[in-house]
């Protein structure tokens, strides 16, 4: 089960650099580890990236130093457990845990940025524990089920899991509102970008020329323009490609008709366990004005036509069988498949990514 596809996300969001007048170069942390058994270090990352490790002393203290000349958001990592930091040169940094604490608990002086997130923090951690206990749940429940029955749950689960982002995104936004700082950025940064498109947007266009010389934060709004470019309301990028007969086809073609635009491979599981699905839905709207154009990351010609064969897909296909070096990657900001979009009759898109259930329940409000 695919929860989301923010793969990009987590590594451009997890550290942090802005200009300071702060001449200091140095940034430190200190602090102590009750209770911490086994765990020797404490280890700090930048995003994916390991900084440093430090032992914990016979008391169970530690100290961390290194030249900088700009604020950092770290990951201090004790055991399995992390935590985030806004380290600032000048200023010094006192951390406190227990490992005993089942809730995580810590505290943290001398960067009122840090204290910031901290206070945020035990609603990301529910956050995590919601959505690891339903990826764990959605395993174990669907281990012997059929693919038709997978779907069906997968479809329930993520109703379960939208409704707590709704509530956790409503969380992030009221405390960005509140903080118009890098903490308020840092929490924006953990949305899911599938499931909150519009917070994430509108959240963009506020900072927008806030933090010009943090190239993070220009980062952030250059894929947001990447998010705008392919938000419901937009027009689909379009784009021509070849059929398995050799016709150029594309998405200009297709105005007039409500049009479900599927991202898939012979190779995807996922998408070969949908395709009965669309080949459902577009037997039953497609004298309704429902059409399908299937785009293939295969590289392979053979495989792209036999499951073509094999699974019945009898709507156009086009392929530049150029599998994940393909133009569309980046066009449409695809980083997994299935990956789809729905477009109106005037090639805008009107939803994104509907699938089993959800699919159905959303063509059914248009055509019946």
């Amino acid at each position: 089960m695919r929860f989301s596809k923010s793969i990009y996300f987590i590594f451009l969001f997890s550290f942090i650099f802005f200009t300071s007048c702060d001449t200091s170069e140095k940034i430190s942390i200190s602090g102590q580890i009750e209770n911490a058994g086994n765990v020797k270090t404490v280890t700090f990352y930048e995003g994916e990236r390991k900084l440093d490790s430090v032992f914990l002393s016979d008391n169970n203290r530690f100290q961390f130093e290194r030249p900088a000349s700009q604020p950092r958001l770290l990951t201090l990592k004790v055991g399995s457990r992390k935590y985030p930091l806004i380290v600032e040169p000048g200023k010094k940094i006192e951390f406190y845990t227990d490992m005993m604490s089942s809730d995580r608990n810590y505290s943290v002086g001398g960067s009122e940025l840090s204290e910031k997130l901290k206070n945020f923090f035990p609603y990301q951690l529910r956050k995590q524990h919601v959505e690891d206990s339903l990826q764990n749940a959605f395993v174990e429940e669907t281990f012997e089920l059929s693919g038709n029955e997978v779907e069906n749950k997968r479809a329930e689960f993520l109703g379960v899991l939208r409704e707590h982002l709704s509530s956790y995104n409503q969380r992030a936004v009221e405390f960005a509102d509140k903080n118009n700082d890098l903490a308020g950025f840092y929490v924006m940064s953990t949305l899911d970008p599938e499931m909150a498109e519009e917070e994430l947007i509108a959240y963009a266009d506020k900072i927008e020329g806030k933090f010009e010389n943090n190239r993070f934060v220009n980062d952030f709004l250059k894929e947001i323009e990447k998010l705008k470019r392919l938000a419901v309301g937009q027009p689909a990028p379009d784009f021509k490609a070849h059929t398995p007969d050799n016709k150029m086809v594309g998405i200009s073609d297709y105005k007039g008709t409500i049009t479900l635009v599927d991202f898939w491979a012979s190779w995807c599981g996922p998408c070969r366990k949908e395709n009965p699905n669309i080949v459902a839905q577009y037997n039953k709207y497609k004298d309704k004005g429902f059409d399908v154009l299937g785009i293939s990351l295969d590289d392979n010609p053979g495989s792209w036509l036999k499951a073509i064969d094999d699974d019945k897909l009898e709507w156009t296909q086009i392929s530049d069988l150029k599998a994940w070096s393909s133009d569309l990657i980046d066009l449409y900001a695809i980083t997994a498949i299935p990956t789809s979009f729905i477009l109106d009759e005037n090639g805008l898109i009107i939803a994104k990514n509907l699938r089993g259930n959800d699919l159905g329940d959303f063509l059914k409000a248009k055509f019946e």
